[in-house]
């Protein structure tokens, strides 16, 4: 039940959406998995320097997204959005900064974005802004809504205008849709029509609304400031950086406001199913991160040593893939009494050079990223990794070691074998180009150049993280559903492979 009393109704007519148009050009690794976006908002009962707080707070999200990030500011009168391709030390120059520095300026959301849904193009960095008869709502979101495409369509066939690719505006239209509900009353009615995993912040030039989906597969979490405001976040580093007091998690299926009062109202409006994404812990959340009251950095060390148990070897030295191997490595050394040690140095500086997607050179990209270290010389060399994907990258990493010296290498990976895509806002690859969908464990070892490979188990995931969990790209069991589209395909490939 909604616990507080509603705004003062606003009339959501969508009439114009503010929209960029340039391409990006940025490269990404495919043999990578990446998180759509980080997500924030903030309130204060008074002036405060929102944009260079929201600013600090999208620095510690970079990791969330690094293809666009984007700010809005508000003080009740004016609303100001600045938002473009790159990091946030890109975008928010000092020009940008001082057209957000309003005066007065008391609320605001930000937004760091690497695209799963819609082409990565310039009008698609967020927040997404939406004029109506009661002034602009922004929105940022992380995450994917599975039936986005058929609400989208009917919408379409309500006179909606779409000039994105992405589903957040699926989302801000539904909202503006409920013309005669308030914001609260029509976000809640947006939240139900809407499935999927998904984390929301949104903003009028009064309020600032938090959500998160009723499984709770994306994170989102609440602090509040010294003088009595509130901060919305997908993880709490943010917080901290902003000068905000971690308080609790957004629940699942819950939606969060401010007040008029200033005060934070709550209302429970799907009921909670817990299984957040187990990749949050596996590598996607920073490791000083606690998430749904689980500490991200203990877990990612449970895991190495749950592996060890399942999968030990005789070895000299157990190395991470820095920087995603490296809490499953220290476990791993641990469990095991394997000595650890860095065998592979990261160039902090290689992760946005430009390469040409040719085969050569994404070997020469592995090799700006990663060398090899002299302590693997003559080593018998346990190599840990938060995943596999295609493969590729792996194959690179153990011909390095194999190259400085290594006289075995066992791979050995902190999470089961991928073998579905994810729908909830992860970037991975068809099923098809998933290597573990169309390999077997020894093909996959053979493919990488490994002397032996083992990955972790679901099981031994859940007793890491301690906790429900979504294994959907694991198992397959989706527990926000599929994509209809999705489906029927699936269901169209069965079919025609069962004929064969």
């Amino acid at each position: 039940m909604r616990n507080a009393e509603s705004p003062e109704p606003k009339a959501l007519k969508p009439v114009e959406l503010e929209a960029l148009s340039q391409p990006l050009s940025a490269s990404n690794d495919p043999d990578e998995l990446h998180e759509e976006c980080g997500v924030l908002g903030l309130w204060s009962p008074e002036p405060l320097p929102v944009a260079d707080l929201l600013q600090l707070g999208l620095f510690a999200l970079q990791h969330r997204g690094q293809e666009a990030a984007g700010i809005c500011v508000s003080n009740g009168k004016d609303l100001v959005i600045e938002k473009d391709l790159g990091l946030v030390t890109q975008v928010f120059d000092e020009a940008r900064m001082q057209r957000l520095r309003i005066p007065a300026a008391n609320l605001g959301i930000g937004h760091t974005r690497y695209s799963t849904t819609g082409s990565n193009l310039r009008f698609n960095a967020q927040p997404l802004n939406v004029r109506s008869s009661k002034g602009i709502l922004a929105i940022a979101h992380n995450g994917n809504f599975v039936n986005a495409l058929q609400i989208r369509q009917a919408l379409l066939e309500h006179g909606a205008v779409f000039q994105t690719t992405n589903d957040t505006e699926v989302m801000i239209n539904l909202i503006a849709r409920y013309a005669k509900l308030d914001l609260v009353e029509a976000t809640a009615r947006a939240m139900r029509e809407l499935t999927g995993g998904f984390s929301v912040v949104l903003m009028d030039r009064h309020t600032v609304l938090a959500l998160r989906d009723g499984n709770g597969v994306r994170p989102l979490v609440i602090g509040r400031l010294s003088n009595g405001g509130w901060v919305f976040a997908s993880e709490p580093p943010a917080l901290a950086l902003m000068g905000a007091e971690f308080v609790r998690d957004v629940r699942p299926g819950e939606l969060v406001w401010v007040d008029e009062a200033g005060g934070l109202s709550s209302w429970q409006v799907l009921e909670p199913c817990p299984t957040p994404c187990a990749f949050e812990w596996i590598y996607f959340a920073r490791a000083d991160a606690t998430l749904d009251g689980i500490a991200t950095h203990p877990a990612r060390i449970r895991m190495g040593e749950v592996l060890a148990r399942e999968a030990p070897v005789e070895a000299d030295l157990v190395v991470p893939v820095p920087d995603s191997g490296i809490g499953a490595a220290i476990g791993y050394s641990r469990a095991s009494g394997l000595p650890f040690d860095f065998g592979l140095h990261k160039n902090p500086y290689a992760g946005r050079t430009f390469i040409q997607p040719t085969q050569e050179m994404r070997d020469l990209k592995v090799r700006l990223k990663l060398a090899a270290t002299p302590v693997v010389a003559g080593k018998r060399v346990v190599l840990v990794d938060d995943s596999i994907v295609r493969g590729t990258t792996s194959g690179r990493i153990v011909q390095l070691l194999r190259e400085a010296g290594a006289t075995e290498v066992h791979v050995r990976i902190s999470s089961p074998p991928i073998k579905f895509p994810c729908y909830y806002g992860i970037d991975t690859a068809a099923r098809k180009e998933l290597v573990a969908s169309t390999h077997t464990l020894e093909q996959i070892r053979a493919l990488i150049g490994a002397d032996s490979l083992a990955f972790l188990s679901e099981a031994g995931v859940r007793e890491a993280i301690g906790g429900p969990v979504c294994l959907a790209c694991f198992n397959g069991q989706y527990p926000a559903g599929q994509p209809e589209e999705e489906v029927r395909k699936e269901a169209l490939e069965t079919e025609g492979a069962s004929a064969l």
